[in-house]
């Protein structure tokens, strides 16, 4: 009864605002909005999505969609291209990053935003779309491609390869209805390499996608029939097995995850940590329990809904937030750990619900400090790496590939050249403490002198900071130029190299701290319960 009067009385007021409204109402916004309103009340994951907003939930599904292949960016009031992907229609034709976008056929792009030049250049496949680019630090710089759209399939193995002579690694950044073969593919060619062993899938910023991709993954690792999932909600519940044997039931498993791991992610590594079938490494988890199923409405729209939750083998749920109780602003307090349960794995060792997967060797998150996420942030790696690409045509090997003292110098110019502004967080410490005096009446001459020494001496000083921060920005360098050449793969190549994550992975896979943890030798291990 309450839903039909609230149905009347909505109706009614849209009818009254449009026939009595001094100025016209844009209805469909207006609909938009009230939608987006009614669904904040419960979580969002529950989204509804126009006829013009489904391919948007199609890509991340299925990871197609038809186009030139390419990332694309935003800076400097111009739309420039990322990342051409592999094998893409952008890359045959010769896009490279930092390609500034002027023209896509006849339309101007100047003043357009990221997705009105991503609106352009996607179309049906087999059409043609002409671009007309700015491409720096060349001596001819405008140059024009025509690219013939295809149907383009994103990558969710972006790259595999050995990071020891014994161990295979493994990126898997989504979960999209062609991530198990590639999964497979991947495995198949490590397989290949005579000392292979061990495996890493690192799952660290992956956010999930189809439930039924998790489980095809997990069959490569897990008997069949093994139950790795439940699922539950308004009444009905679901039980998810492995359906076929595995080709690697007992290769060592090492699960990399930070607080970007969620949804499939946490299934597959939820799964492999209470069957200890794997040690997972990294920081922990973001903690979505949720399940969504898409619903068609009419006018060819669609509502993602929230249908149920999920459990993982130890029985434990790993939602971290609880939308059905908000505090009285509306906002969603995370669980916190004192009021988590425990739960058992299979050979008795303690884990938790609640707050997402706690790993099982801890090794926080790098954090990018003052100075590299500035040059992150304002571009100038990116810009470098352009430049480097265009002075350097050809491309050094990928195995050991490192920015040497000379290039580094050389990129140490280049920022000091462009003169590039940034606060530190001591810059930010000092302005607040300034603040503070002031509004409490300390700020005397004095005061004020002895602040003014301090920015002067602790303050920002941008050749000093990238000399000091040299090994931490050079090894992000490294990667960006290695993925001119080598695009992501090549990026993510050197990148791992010297990632502490990967490197404790290999240590635990390679000594007897392996089957340590999974036995419970670590410490954390109690009485199974029967």
């Amino acid at each position: 009864m309450a839903l039909q009067r609230n149905l009347k009385i909505f109706n009614a007021m849209v009818k009254t605002l449009e026939e009595n409204y001094v100025d016209s109402i844009r209805i469909d916004e207006a609909f938009k909005a009230a939608s987006n309103a009614m669904l904040n009340t419960v979580d969002p994951y529950t989204e509804y999505y126009t006829a013009d907003d489904k391919d948007a939930l199609m890509k991340m599904t299925t990871g197609e969609y038809a186009g030139i292949g390419s990332y694309i960016t935003e800076y400097d009031g111009r739309v420039r291209i990322s990342q051409p992907m592999e094998g893409s229609p952008a890359s045959k034709a010769g896009l490279q990053p930092g390609d500034w976008i002027v023209k896509v056929d006849t339309v101007d792009t100047k003043g357009l935003k990221y997705g009105e030049v991503s609106k352009l250049l996607r179309g049906n496949p087999g059409t043609d779309v002409y671009i007309e680019v700015v491409r720096p630090y060349v001596a001819d710089s405008l140059k024009t491609f025509t690219v013939t759209r295809e149907k383009v399939t994103e990558k969710s193995v972006p790259y595999f390869g050995m990071v020891s002579p014994s161990t295979g690694f493994l990126r898997l950044n989504s979960y999209i209805m062609n991530s198990p073969q590639e999964v497979v593919a991947a495995l198949d060619s490590l397989k290949k390499n005579p000392g292979f062993s061990k495996l890493i899938i690192d799952l660290r910023g992956n956010g999930g996608g189809l439930v039924e991709s998790a489980i095809e993954i997990l069959g490569n690792f897990l008997p069949k029939g093994t139950q790795v999932l439940r699922t539950s909600g308004n009444g009905k519940e679901r039980v998810y097995k492995t359906t076929r044997n595995p080709e690697f039931p007992d290769i060592p498993l090492a699960i990399l995850t930070d607080g970007g791991t969620a949804s499939a992610s946490e299934i597959t590594a939820g799964a492999l940590q209470d069957l200890d079938r794997a040690v997972l490494v990294g920081d922990r988890s973001f903690g979505k329990g949720l399940v969504q199923t898409t619903f068609p409405l009419p006018h060819d729209a669609l509502l993602k809904v929230t249908v149920s939750k999920y459990y993982i083998p130890s029985g434990r749920l790993i939602q971290a937030l609880d939308y059905s109780r908000r505090n009285p602003d509306g906002t969603v307090a995370r669980t916190p750990d004192s009021l988590t349960n425990i739960y058992y794995t299979s050979h008795g060792r303690e884990v938790r619900d609640g707050g997402g997967l706690q790993p099982d060797s801890v090794v926080k998150n790098h954090t990018y400090s003052d100075i590299l996420f500035n040059l992150v942030t304002k571009n100038k790696i990116f810009d470098f790496a352009n430049k480097y690409r265009a002075e350097h045509p050809d491309a050094r090997p990928l195995e050991g590939f490192v920015v040497t003292d000379e290039e580094y110098s050389d990129f140490i110019d280049f920022v000091v050249g462009s003169e590039m502004k940034y606060d530190t967080s001591f810059d930010a410490l000092i302005k607040e403490i300034r603040k503070q005096a002031d509004e409490q009446g300390y700020m005397t001459p004095g005061n004020d002198s002895i602040l003014l020494a301090l920015e002067k001496s602790l303050g920002s000083d941008l050749a000093r900071d990238l000399e000091f921060k040299k090994s931490e920005i050079n090894s992000y360098l490294s990667g960006e130029i290695a993925g001119r050449y080598y695009g992501d793969g090549g990026r993510i190549a050197v990148e791992i190299s010297n990632d502490p994550v990967v490197k404790t992975a290999i240590g635990i896979l390679e000594s007897p701290d392996y089957s340590a943890i999974l036995r419970g030798k670590s410490g954390n291990v109690k009485r199974q319960r029967k």
